[in-house]
């Protein structure tokens, strides 16, 4: 079985008439004709009724079309995507990320892409992980970069790398000085947490809950940058990643253990969805700049 019988098949199933499926396929009728009938042997299965001028598929020709056809349009993208050049790609990009990676590794993915790519018109978003689930979820972004979503409402998951929480503070506070802190040590410890509808506090939750520990939460917030402004003018604590830090002034950063908090961001896209050229190009760069370990 070749390629070439799989086109001719599909073009027949479409049209339902030999002259005009080879016309549709550039040879000629009797060729059309033969490389069906060959397909048929090989598959040992009659895939389309024959009535005079009449064609129709079975039902077996039905299930093998339906099959076959989003197989061939797979084909030709991969081959559209070898061919096209970056001066031909154009169009518009929808991505979206949480915080964390928008301070640091967004930027400098979008940096790489657009030199590569400058006739893409790229549209960036700063959404929570739910967020950007929901717009992957109904079209309006092309691809996401946060962590695997609780629920995977049809989504495709790619993880990239781990990535470890630590203990932010100012260099005042008593655990500045450590290497690292235990989180059983946290019991009573006043922090500033994000809400607890974020994924990342559900995880840390997880931890404290393991440890034995109950922290002071005297604030909730729904945004890391303010939190991180917060814990930077007072004496609060807080825990973060140090993505999320970037470069902060007046910060110490330090590691936690037993256990150890640890998330996993990755690439989100729709399943259901057909990826563009753009999108593919995109989560490439992010792939290779996550193997180089965290975003310069």
């Amino acid at each position: 079985m070749e390629l070439r019988h799989l086109r001719y098949c599909v073009a027949l199933a479409e049209v339902q008439n030999f002259t005009r499926a080879a016309e549709r396929t550039h040879v000629t009728q009797s060729t059309l004709s033969h490389q069906i009938k060959q397909l048929e042997d090989e598959l040992d299965v009659t895939l389309f009724n024959r009535d005079g001028k009449s064609v129709s598929l079975t039902q077996a020709g039905r299930d093998f079309v339906d099959t076959i056809t989003p197989i061939l349009k797979q084909v030709d993208a991969a081959v559209g995507a070898l061919k096209a050049s970056p001066d031909q790609l154009t169009g518009e990009l929808r991505i979206a990320a949480t915080h964390s990676f928008n301070v640091q590794l967004i930027p400098q993915c979008l940096a790489a892409f657009m030199e590569k790519f400058p006739q893409v018109k790229v549209i960036v978003e700063e959404l929570s992980g739910d967020q950007i689930a929901q717009g992957l979820e109904n079209g309006t972004l092309d691809l996401g970069i946060s962590y695997r979503p609780a629920v995977p409402r049809g989504l495709w998951f790619e993880p990239l790398f781990n990535e470890e929480l630590k203990l932010i503070m100012s260099p005042t506070h008593p655990l500045a000085k450590r290497k690292r802190v235990r989180m059983v040590e946290l019991n009573g410890l006043p922090l500033a947490l994000l809400t607890r509808n974020f994924s990342t506090r559900q995880l840390l939750d997880e931890c404290f809950e393991a440890a034995g520990a109950e922290p002071q939460v005297v604030a909730e917030m729904n945004a890391i940058s303010p939190m991180v402004e917060l814990v930077r003018r007072t004496h609060l604590c807080s825990i973060v990643s140090d993505n999320a830090l970037s470069g902060e002034p007046c910060l110490v950063a330090v590691a936690l253990e037993n256990p150890t908090p640890i998330r996993t961001p990755g690439l989100l896209w729709n399943r259901n969805h057909d990826r563009p050229l753009a999108t593919r190009y995109m989560a490439n760069i992010i792939r290779e700049l996550a193997l180089q370990g965290q975003p310069r």
